[in-house]
Parts: structure tokens; sequence; C-alpha cells
């Protein structure tokens, strides 16, 4: 518990006091947000906002992440696994994607940075990659994968195999979805990284929760096969730190946006720690917040080409609301509410199935 601690607090400490740093850069380097000429009036003020803040955070949660394994080298084995590294890694590389697409945004001053071919492209390397990646790296013990190719509600249903080309195809849009859900939701003033605040707390309970109940160390009926339990708790917590230092900063009225930067790469996260802990669908609810708003723009979009007219007033679901007269921060603190009651239900059935199989750990 106190590498888990470690990693969160590491990772909250850099963020918070890094973020004014990277501010004051960005403002010198002119690195500001461009922002959608169709969107609510009220935003025109935030233009020229820096930019591209997911960069503290995956430094933050790298930092993290590497502080919690150094105070932990006493103890024997417990250094960073494959599947952590792997989350890491998926993390990294959307990130990369994120900045890109950023970077593009500022140097051409518009709102649009990489195509949509050239986004999704990046999405499918990234994501295709570290599905194949998942499938190697056994454990000497278990003889456990990263993931695996069954379908996974709180664990693997043995009777649901995807196959690997099945997994691969799942993986990739489990993980594109969620990027893009969270890059959509980045809409309003700590509104994503508040509710991922929110969503990495919850993972860092289930991840170290698995840990406590896992099959190699306590082989009774309901435990849990995830390969590395721990460390992936290790990387939540960091995350989550990260998050919350950020936050700081990226209240309204932001000092400075995550960007796609940001965005993309914790979409990726939530998805890289969903498949390795094997709670792909269960994401579905604890991440209710980023579903509702892709619906909203699924729905949108769709009706929109069917009768040439709009659902809402304007999508993703939480400007329609602004446009509707809700006060920015009022849309904000209720959709966090949101979030918080998904992530309270998805927790509560994950302990709940937990229950059903057997007595308590």
């Amino acid at each position: 518990m106190i590498s888990v601690l470690t990693a969160a607090i590491s990772a909250l400490i850099i963020s918070l006091l890094g973020t004014p740093a990277v501010v004051r850069f960005f403002r010198r380097k002119g690195y500001g947000q461009e922002i959608r000429e169709d969107g609510p009036a009220s935003h025109a003020t935030k233009r020229g906002t820096p930019t591209m803040g997911g960069t503290v955070i995956l430094l933050a949660t790298f930092v993290g992440y590497l502080v919690a394994h150094l105070i932990a080298l006493r103890n024997p084995g417990r250094g960073p696994t494959a599947s952590g590294l792997l989350v890491l890694g998926l993390m990294g590389s959307l990130g990369l994607v994120g900045f890109l697409d950023d970077f593009i945004k500022i140097r051409k001053q518009r709102s649009l940075g990489l195509t949509a071919i050239a986004k999704f492209g990046g999405q499918l390397v990234t994501g295709v990659g570290f599905a194949l990646l998942c499938m190697q790296f056994k454990n000497h013990n278990t003889h456990l994968t990263p993931a695996s190719t069954h379908l996974s509600f709180v664990r693997d249903y043995k009777a649901w195999s995807l196959g690997t080309i099945g997994f691969v195809v799942f993986a990739y849009l489990v993980i594109t979805a969620m990027s893009n859900a969270v890059n959509l939701t980045d809409g309003l003033d700590g509104l994503a990284s508040g509710s991922m605040v929110m969503v990495l707390a919850s993972y860092v309970i289930i991840a170290f929760w698995q840990f406590g109940n896992a099959c190699t160390t306590k082989a009774t009926a309901g435990c849990y096969q995830a390969r590395d339990p721990l460390d992936l708790a290790l990387v939540a917590a960091a995350a989550m730190g990260a998050c919350f230092g950020f936050l700081w900063w990226n209240a309204s009225p932001a000092k400075i946006f995550m960007g796609d930067t940001g965005s993309l790469s914790l979409g990726g996260l939530l998805a890289g720690l969903a498949i390795t802990t094997r709670t792909e669908l269960l994401l579905v609810v604890i991440g209710g917040l980023f579903v509702i708003e892709t619906l909203s723009v699924v729905i949108q979009v769709g009706f929109f080409k069917l009768t040439r007219k709009r659902v809402f007033n304007m999508a993703p679901i939480h400007h329609h609301f602004e446009l509707a007269g809700w006060v920015e921060n009022t849309v904000i603190v209720r959709f966090w509410i949101i979030c918080g009651l998904a992530v309270a239900f998805g927790l509560g059935l994950f302990y709940a199935e937990f229950l059903s199989n057997g007595p308590l750990g």
C-alpha cells in the first residue's frame, strides 16, 4: 500500500508544482488553444490559453511510477512488470499522437489538427501493437499474459473466447473508443481531468483488490487471474495523482488545457487498465460519463444525416446545456456528479460480483 501512496503523492507534487512552469513556457512560445467557431460564445475568451498540458500529466505519471518502484527496491520481485510497462507505453504512444495533433493546431492556428485518417491511423498502430504485445510475456510461475482472449466484465468468461484475431480487433475498438471518448469530454475547464481522477481512483481500488485476492496467493472462490494487479494499481495511482495536481490549474478559469496530448493518452490509459485487469465491459459502467458524451455525438450526427435536424443544441452534450443557458461551472459540477455516480455503481457491481463467488477476502 505504501508504494501505491508513493506513486500518487509523487505524481501529485510534480503535476501541482510543475504545471505553472509549463504554463509560463507555453505562453512564451505562444502555444495557445484555438477555439471552435461554432462553439458557445462564452468560449471566445479562452482563445490563447496554453494547451498541451497533457505533457505534464504524462511526465508526472511516469515519474510517480518510477519513484514508487525506487522506494520499493528493498522488496524483491516488486520491480516494473510487463503489464504496467505496456499500459504506460500505450499511454505514451497515444500521447504522442495527441501531441502531433495539438502541435499542428498551434502551428497552423486552427481548431483542427491531424486529419481523421492520420489520427485513426495512429490509434490503429498503437492499439494493435498493444494488443499483440499483451498476448506475450507469460509469467514464469502463473503462465498468465497481461491480457487474455476471453471477453471480460469483472473477470474472464472462459466460455466467451474471442480468439487472437478477435481479441486484437476488440482491444483496438476499446482503445480507440475510450481515447476518443475522453477527447470529446475535454471541452470544459476541469471536466475531463476531474472525471479522470474519480475513474482512475476506481481502478486503484480494483487493481489493489485483485492483488489482495489473487489466485496465486489465495486460490479460493472469487480470486482473480490478473497478471500484475499491484503494478497496475501503481500506474492508476500515479495517473490519478497527476490528474489531481493538474486539476488545480485546469479548473475554471483554466490556466492551461490538457489538449489532445492529455485526453488521448488518458483515454488509452483507461482502456489499457481495463484490458489488463480483465474489466473491459465494466469500463462502460465506470466510465459512464465518457460513454454519454460519445453517444451524444453519435446520436447528433446520425440523426442529422437522416433528417437534417438536430437532437441537441450542440454536441458533445455538455455544450448542449451551455447553449440552453446553464453556467459553465454548473455543467461541470453536475457532470462530475454523474461521473461519481457511475464510478460508485461500477465499484458496487465489481464488489457484488466478488461476494457472489465466495466469502469475503
